[in-house]
């Protein structure tokens, strides 16, 4: 009240002449911009898998709970360790487009197909066929229990083939996942290694949209994930319970990596998907199961053999609140975009 004390004479009543009456408007304009510029700051209600990395899937409340988004972060070419972070229009990109393009390159692209996932299998290769390492030598690897969504076959341009791969069916996404570095392990050692130089796994959910080159090879390739990209390291979903051999300690980790999209050469990639695999089967045989299913062993792994290329969110992303922004989007999960859809919108998105 200090501030007003002037605004009443001792003995009468409050007497304001046309300055005070200014002023205490300006003060009150003053406090209302405040309070509003406050309350604007960007927030999301999530539904999304985060919440668990935050420890409220396990009795704390989330009555309320909000995730604001960080501000667009800087986007750095370069890993702390000296890795290429690709940007796909960036100067750096160009020059590694140009290393591997004096080089005729094998590259596999492999993708499981089972159950409802057959449906997005011929958008996904049709728009690999326009922007996957075009003008490049590619054998997409087709891992399904159901071939019938692969015929009539859909038609490759030249230097390109698709080869199906029988496994057994995998009923439920929980199996799947216990399945799925064993499955690639498997494909590598029995067919890829003797086929292709590099091979990429990604989800077959997903469509590309725009040009994805030789910027992407790298003897290890890793993609951040779309919604932790700029976030803080203990908003990172990485599994916290020491029983798992997937665990991450408070002092590891630099980035959190998506399992839609990674790869590199063959040996190494044969040598990720079979540390993955005995990591998963240590704790299958333990009655252990990582929150972030095989992306949480990916991670796991990842710390200890540092990728030697990053892909930005470019080459995995999604419309979500919570993604970051990207100047371009060149691979978008369909599946993550769907979850967030109706019944309507699933129609017209064709979901």
């Amino acid at each position: 009240m200090a501030l007003f004390q002037f605004c009443k004479t001792p003995t009468g009543p409050v007497r304001v002449t046309r300055v005070q009456l200014v002023l205490y408007c300006f003060l009150l304009s003053l406090i209302i911009y405040f309070l509003h510029g406050h309350k604007a700051a960007v927030s999301v209600e999530s539904p999304h898998p985060i919440v668990h990395a935050l420890g409220m899937d396990r009795g704390r409340g989330m009555a309320g709970m909000k995730f604001v988004k960080v501000a667009a972060p800087q986007t750095p070419l370069e890993t702390p360790w000296g890795g290429p972070l690709v940007w796909g229009d960036t100067h750096n990109s160009d020059l590694r487009r140009a290393k591997f393009a004096q080089r005729e390159i094998r590259t596999g692209l492999l993708a499981l197909m089972v159950g409802t996932y057959a449906r997005f299998v011929k958008r996904f290769i049709s728009s690999a066929e326009t922007h996957f390492l075009p003008g490049q030598r590619v054998t997409y690897y087709i891992l399904t229990d159901n071939p019938r969504p692969l015929d009539p076959p859909i038609k490759l341009g030249p230097d390109r083939k698709l080869k199906v791969v029988p496994v057994a069916e995998m009923p439920g996404w929980d199996r799947l996942a216990r399945r799925r570095m064993a499955l690639l392990a498997d494909a590598i050692r029995n067919q890829i290694v003797n086929e292709v130089e590099y091979i990429f796994c990604a989800d077959i959910d997903q469509e590309f949209i725009a040009p994805v080159g030789e910027e992407i090879l790298g003897d290890l390739v890793a993609t951040l994930h779309p919604e932790l990209y700029g976030m803080p390291r203990n908003a990172f979903p990485y599994e916290v319970e020491e029983v798992s051999s997937a665990c991450v300690e408070e002092d590891e980790g630099d980035y959190y990596y998506t399992s839609e999209l990674y790869g590199g050469l063959v040996s190494e990639m044969y040598r990720l998907a079979g540390a993955c695999s005995l990591l998963i089967l240590q704790d299958q045989a333990n009655g252990v199961m990582a929150r972030g299913l095989e992306e949480s062993y990916l991670n796991r792994y990842l710390i200890d053999h540092r990728p030697t290329c990053i892909l930005s969110p470019e080459y995995s992303w999604w419309d979500s609140p919570l993604a970051a922004d990207v100047p371009v989007q060149r691979l978008v999960s369909l599946g993550r975009q769907c979850e967030a859809y109706n019944k309507q919108e699933r129609k017209v998105h064709r979901c």
